[in-house]
């Protein structure tokens, strides 16, 4: 490998000094020319008698709209440019504002005309102008217009059969919000205007700029904004693979190795080279979660404060004193106004990531000498620096430690989550049925009703006389309890939760009895395997009540873009189960929004530790809950695993926290079961008999075929029929007597089919079954190992002395 050249293509560009649109999702460039624009006086007035007799007006409004555009365009007329769009940038009237009609005025009309009347000539006039797409200003300019007819007349003129599309889909999904549609349809109007051209030409990065200018020029709510993207998308308008919503849109998504890279601005560009080509070659095997961690540590943590310490670096064959003095500062996080902030937990996951940086290059440098060998360094940090021993031991302390104050008190959590959904709903309920300006007490809060035209309910606190918004208290509230609840019934991960939808619940009939049980699929998650877990009564109770919400009188649960937080990436709509309405749309609740929600009922739960502070919950926290609680109630551990989702089942053990009055309850158990098994009888001084018996057991376990591996007091239960037991070992070197068995076995079966024996052949196949597995088997062990014949122990010698010993005038 020689230079960067052949670590990442020539010309790569850093995302550094890239526009923040290009490569994602650019918005179409504004328009300069286009036939309308470019007519002389005589075309674009014939034009416009053209539209002025199809817009939706009476003839006096009209009149006034020529009037108004006659007097624009000779204005225009005035100003520089090849052509209308010039003339109208190069005026400076779009930067105006709302007041451009003032500066207009002032030029074109009479003093004594007074100010609504030269507003209503130049907005007529300017509306004629507009939908007739002489002029296309910017979104800026077209949203402080205000003026819905000019909407609809645009509408109806421009692309009628594209908007009608539109409305009658968004009519047909989303028939309770008539108003929200209506803004969406608006919104589209302003980029047909600003944009030129038909609906199906509006593009994604079209949508991210309007909304660009309403987050700045307008004050309205935010979550009306995603409705008009919703009606493109689902309408065929974007291409396929393109976001499903505008969140979506907006989100960063997966960044490039280079780009990531390039985030950490590394001055070495010998090192920037290696760094994206190790990330690249890691890259397949990482979610990209794990790759932006990997290259936080490798590019933060380790390079990036090696090159602010050692300007001029660029080799990563590091002295002593520079390694010891980097890993010197890794073990404390970054200082504060000259203080430190503590010890970094992650100090020895960071070691171990660049020693297996360093490894990784010294392997693949045997591999491919000519792209990785001058790489090749010594490793400057030890394996004994990467032993977790000590905080694998550390962490797991912790973590009891958290099971052990937190699981005591989940009861009084519960509590909690069912009274503040109680008493919300109850506040929401009785303020809605009263009107605006009313007083109402409930539970002791003295509330007044606000009179606002939103569907949401505020109130007035009349004791804090803040604003309360008791729509939001009660979603809150209601989401809280829900998440309290699946997260300690089933032990699912925060994102396995967010994920669940309408399609996870599964119907399994069981075998034996036919009862319908049912069940909730887990999709993948970390790792990417799917598991089943049984919803009982109380979980049925819950996840009921959050379709019977999700659904709010429909009959499907409305499909939601889910968005992949390991991955970066929206997957395609859903029934998702946890979601909640912004505005018209719903929207997959993010973990983080769970989070807060289940923090703000343990705030108003007052439980606190054993030192006073606030106790606090994590979602992750209700897993350990759950696996702690599960195997305290006897569930086998490898069973408790497999509703965990843990690979090793020593990882679900090191999940439960064991308390000390359980080893003694369980130990004591252990010794009661053991006596009941085995009588005191049995512990007494063996008979020569008894002792003769035990080793006849052992003679009896040849076989002609193997060894039989039946334990000792067992009987035969095949009746030494040895073809067929699962219990026989069987020898390789008595292959051919089992050949010889099976073609015999062969023979009576046709034998038994000729003379119409049924129930012969049945057997004898059952039998002819057994004797092809023994020869798989037999093949196998002579593969594995070629066979080694001990002989057969004999201690009847042995026996016979220890015994003779004992016996009465025996010396």
């Amino acid at each position: 490998m020689t230079g960067t050249s052949t670590i990442e293509a020539p010309g790569e560009v850093p995302s550094s000094t890239r526009p923040p649109s290009v490569g994602k999702h650019p918005p179409r460039p504004d328009p300069t020319t286009w036939p309308q624009t470019l007519a002389d006086r005589a075309e674009v007035d014939q034009h416009l008698a053209d539209v002025t007799m199809r817009v939706n007006s009476g003839e006096s409004a009209r009149r006034t709209m020529r009037a108004g555009a006659s007097l624009l365009l000779d204005w225009l007329a005035t100003q520089q440019g090849a052509s209308w769009q010039e003339r109208w940038v190069a005026s400076g009237v779009e930067t105006a504002g709302r007041r451009w009609t003032d500066k207009v005025a002032g030029e074109l009309l009479p003093n004594d005309w007074t100010a609504p009347r030269r507003r209503a000539l130049l907005v007529s006039g300017m509306r004629l102008l507009l939908v007739g797409q002489v002029l296309r200003p910017g979104y800026r300019w077209l949203l402080e217009y205000r003026a819905k007819i000019l909407l609809q007349d645009a509408r109806a003129l421009i692309d009628p059969t594209g908007f009608a599309r539109l409305a009658k889909h968004g009519q047909a999904t989303r028939p309770d919000n008539p108003d929200d549609l209506r803004n969406a349809l608006n919104r589209i109007t302003f980029i047909v205007l600003c944009k030129g051209g038909t609906i199906a030409d509006v593009t994604v990065g079209d949508c991210l700029e309007l909304d660009d200018a309403q987050r700045v020029y307008q004050r309205s709510g935010p979550y009306n904004r995603p409705l008009f993207y919703s009606l493109l998308a689902e309408t065929g308008v974007f291409p396929v693979g393109a976001p499903p919503s505008l969140r979506a849109a907006r989100s960063a998504g997966q960044r490039s190795v280079p780009e990531i890279v390039d985030r950490f601005r590394l001055q070495s560009a010998e090192i920037r080279g290696l760094l994206v080509a190790y990330l690249s070659e890691r890259a397949p095997e990482l979610d990209h979660g794990s790759l932006l961690h990997l290259a936080h540590s490798l590019c933060g943590l380790f390079w990036r404060d090696l090159e602010q310490h050692h300007p001029g670096i660029d080799s990563i064959a590091l002295e002593p004193t520079a390694a010891s003095a980097w890993k010197q500062r890794l073990r404390h996080l970054p200082a504060t106004k000259g203080r430190r902030t503590g010890e970094r937990r992650s100090t020895r996951a960071v070691l171990i990531q660049v020693r297996a940086f360093y490894l990784d290059i010294a392997r693949w440098a045997a591999e491919d000498p000519t792209r990785w060998s001058r790489w090749a360094a010594p490793c400057p940090i030890k394996a004994s620096e990467c032993s977790l021993q000590k905080e694998n031991k550390q962490r797991k302390a912790r973590m009891d430690q958290r099971t052990r104050a937190r699981l005591p008190v989940l009861p009084a959590l519960v509590r909690t989550a069912e009274e503040q959904l109680r008493l919300t709903r109850e506040l929401l309920a009785t303020a809605t049925s009263m009107p605006g300006g009313a007083t109402f007490a409930v539970d002791g809060q003295a509330l007044r009703r606000l009179d606002n035209r939103s569907a949401r309910v505020f109130v007035t606190d009349l004791a804090t006389g803040k604003r309360r918004d008791l729509t939001f208290e009660e979603e809150r509230a209601f989401w809280s309890w829900a998440s309290i609840e699946v997260l300690r019934h089933t032990g699912i991960r925060i994102e396995e939760l967010s994920e669940l939808n309408h399609h996870s619940f599964v119907a399994y009939k069981l075998p034996t009895t036919g009862e319908v049980v049912p069940m909730l699929q887990i999709a993948p998650s970390k790792t990417d395997t799917e598991r089943l877990l049984l919803v009982d009564p109380e979980l049925g109770d819950v996840l009921a009540a959050v379709i019977n919400r999700v659904r709010n009188g429909r009959a499907t649960v409305p499909l939601v873009a889910v968005y992949d937080y390991h991955e970066r990436i929206s997957n395609p709509p859903a029934p998702v189960l946890f979601q909640r309405r912004r505005g018209p749309t719903p929207q997959q609740l993010a973990p983080e929004t769970i989070r807060r929600f289940i923090h703000h009922t343990l705030t108003v739960s007052g439980l606190t530790d054993v030192t006073g502070a606030p106790l606090t919950y994590t979602p992750h926290d209700f897993r350990r809950l759950f696996a702690t609680d599960a195997l305290r109630s006897g569930l086998p551990p490898h069973i408790a695993a497999k509703i965990l989702g843990h690979i090793d089942v020593g990882t679900t053990l090191g999940y439960a926290a064991i308390y000390p009055e359980d080893v003694i309850a369980h130990h004591r158990d252990f010794i009661a079961r053991r006596r009941a098994l085995r009588p005191a009888e049995e512990y007494r001084t063996l008979t020569t008999e008894e002792w003769d018996k035990f080793l006849h057991h052992f003679e009896l376990r040849k076989v002609a075929l193997g060894a039989c591996t039946r334990d000792f007091g067992t009987p035969c239960v095949h009746e030494h029929s040895c073809v067929r037991c699962p219990l026989l070992r069987p020898d390789p070197d008595q292959k051919p007597r089992l050949l010889e068995i099976r073609d015999n076995l062969k023979a009576r079966i046709a034998e038994a089919e000729h003379y119409g024996w049924l129930g012969e052949t049945a057997g004898l196949q059952a039998s002819l079954t057994a004797a092809e597995q023994k020869l798989d088997t037999m093949r196998q062990l002579a593969d594995r190992h070629p066979t080694t014949h001990l002989g057969m122990p004999d201690f009847r010698a042995a026996v016979g002395r220890a015994t003779a010993a004992t016996e009465p005038g025996v010396s």
